[in-house]
Order: C-alpha cells, then sequence, then structure tokens
C-alpha cells in the first residue's frame, strides 16, 4: 500500500473518523480466526498494559509491509547485560511516516542471516517462525506490535489488519460504580446513590478486550473509551478517553476493567453502558442499562 494512503489510514483510526478501519498491513503470520488470539491488544498481563497483539499458534513470520530492519534481538545478547530481552529473539522493522513493526517471540535459529547484511524487506518476507524465548510461560507464539514513533502511540495492530472468522464473544458481567472515596456499588443491586463524580468498572476477561465502551447518562453520551491505541504519558503506556488513563486505573486489580467516569446530578439518572468489539455490528455489542435515583 502506498505510504500516503496508509497514513491517511492511520490517522483516520486514531482520531476516531472511521468506525471500522481499512486495511493497511497484511498479516505477519498465516492468518488466524479472530477468536484464536492468546492475548488481545491492551490486556492486563504480568502487571502492564499488553501493547501487543500475541497469537496463539506457532507459525512463519512474514514482514507485514515493506521497510528496513533496524534491529535484530537476541534474548541472550550480551549488549543487554544483566537484563534478558523481554521480547526474546524479536526483529524490530521501520517503515515510513515513523511507523515501526515489532515481531518478538521467534526462534533464533530460524531467523534469516541475510537480514543482518541486507536489511531492506519486502511485504510478506519470511523473518522467521515464532518460538518460545520472550516471556510467554511456554507459549510458542508471536507478539506482533505496531509503533506510531513520532507521535508516541502504540497502535492496535487489529485496526491494521484484515479479520477472519468471529470475534470472541464479550461478557458485560457485573458493573460497579465507584466513588471517589473509593466505595464501590454493584449497579444491579443499588437503587439510590449521592451525587458525585463515580468510575464504572466491569468484570474483566481474560483474553478479550473490548474495542470500544461507552457510558451515557439519560441519553447523553458522557465517554468513552476506545482500544485503538496506548499513548505514552509522562513515561506511561495509557488508555484514551475524556483523560488518559494508565494501567492503575483501567486495572485496579485482576478482576475489574474500566468503562469510564461519570458525573452524576440529583435525581433520576438513567445509566447506560455499552461495550462493543472491533467489528462495530450488533451481534458484537452489549448493554446494559440501571435506573438510579441520585440524592
Amino acid at each position: 500500500m502506498k505510504a500516503s494512503v496508509k497514513i491517511m489510514l492511520i490517522f483516520l483510526v486514531l482520531s476516531g473518523v472511521i468506525a471500522v478501519p481499512l486495511l493497511a498491513f497484511d498479516w505477519p503470520q498465516e492468518e488466524a480466526a479472530s477468536d484464536s488470539f492468546y492475548s488481545y491488544f491492551a490486556q492486563l498481563r504480568g502487571g502492564t498494559l499488553e501493547s501487543s497483539l500475541i497469537f496463539k499458534n506457532d507459525s512463519d513470520i512474514k514482514a507485514a509491509d515493506d521497510g528496513k530492519v533496524l534491529a535484530v534481538i537476541s534474548e541472550h545478547e550480551n549488549s543487554f547485560g544483566w537484563f534478558e530481552s523481554t521480547l526474546g529473539n524479536a526483529i524490530i522493522v521501520s517503515h515510513d511516516n515513523d511507523i515501526v513493526t515489532v515481531y518478538g517471540n521467534l526462534d533464533r535459529e530460524t531467523i534469516p542471516q541475510e537480514l543482518t547484511a541486507s536489511p531492506t524487506v519486502e511485504a510478506g518476507m519470511y523473518l522467521g517462525t515464532s518460538g518460545n524465548s520472550g516471556w510467554q510461560q511456554g507459549q510458542s507464539s508471536l507478539e506482533f506490535s505496531v509503533l506510531d514513533t513520532q507521535n508516541k502511540v502504540t497502535i492496535n495492530p487489529r485496526v491494521l489488519m484484515p479479520r477472519v472468522g468471529q470475534e470472541l464473544p464479550l461478557i458485560m458481567g457485573s458493573i460497579t460504580a465507584v466513588s471517589k472515596q473509593n466505595t464501590s456499588y454493584s449497579l444491579s443491586q443499588t437503587r439510590s446513590l449521592s451525587s458525585g463524580t463515580y468510575r464504572l468498572y466491569r468484570e474483566r476477561q481474560d483474553v478479550a478486550v473490548p474495542y470500544r465502551t461507552n457510558i451515557s447518562v439519560n441519553g447523553v453520551s458522557l465517554e468513552t473509551i476506545q482500544y485503538d491505541s496506548l499513548r505514552e504519558v509522562d513515561g506511561k503506556l495509557c488508555v484514551h478517553g475524556n483523560a488518559d488513563y494508565p494501567l492503575s486505573e483501567v486495572y485496579p486489580d485482576q478482576k475489574r476493567q474500566l468503562l469510564g467516569e461519570v458525573f452524576l446530578s440529583p435525581g433520576r439518572n438513567i445509566i447506560t453502558v455499552t461495550i462493543s468489539d472491533i467489528t462495530n455490528l450488533p451481534s458484537g455489542t452489549k448493554t446494559a442499562s440501571f435506573t438510579i435515583d441520585v440524592r
């Protein structure tokens, strides 16, 4: 794809102009069903916000687009000193418009030697085979990242790749409202709340992450969080909504995921929570409503 077209697609994705992003990158390995990923982008993983899309099965790995190899990293490279590479064996490729792709958790023995001698790659070129070199706890699968180095944004790879098969179903689960005083209320069991600001949380799923969450009160949309990218703010990766939310606010514990923050005014408040997968189709959308008297 031409660079000018690609950067326009990325801009539209990040600015939220289009609901269903268009294709910009090829798959970095053989196509897999959308419901078979090991971990979605922005999932809680090892005390971090996951900035990669993690595949489930081992496969031959290929360049997602034309580019130049910036680095071939070995998990036991001496230059890392005391620190192992968390990516394991990895290849980092730069593309036009300050876009970088990272292919982590590769089998060192399968990485072509010519990549260091002739670092130019074309879309579809073989880069190696996924292995078990990163911090994957036995998973022999690719960790694929897309970075916008100019804007310090990690892009959800799925917005730039074609989608195949069904999505993992989203589960709304119980919804809790947490006050500024850190008191939690189950919205399905609460009929009355004091006026003020509340953060709403859903039950976290182990693999799937909603592509979009929305909270509206009395029919007015108050916050939308979209998982198309993670932004670096003060050295921390953040999810963007009305504010930049770091890990500690998106996942305050192992069981909850942030839906958004709202202010509830005195009177009857009908709170509607919506979660959607990346297809933006009715089949991938879940909605729950709660009527709360605010005093």
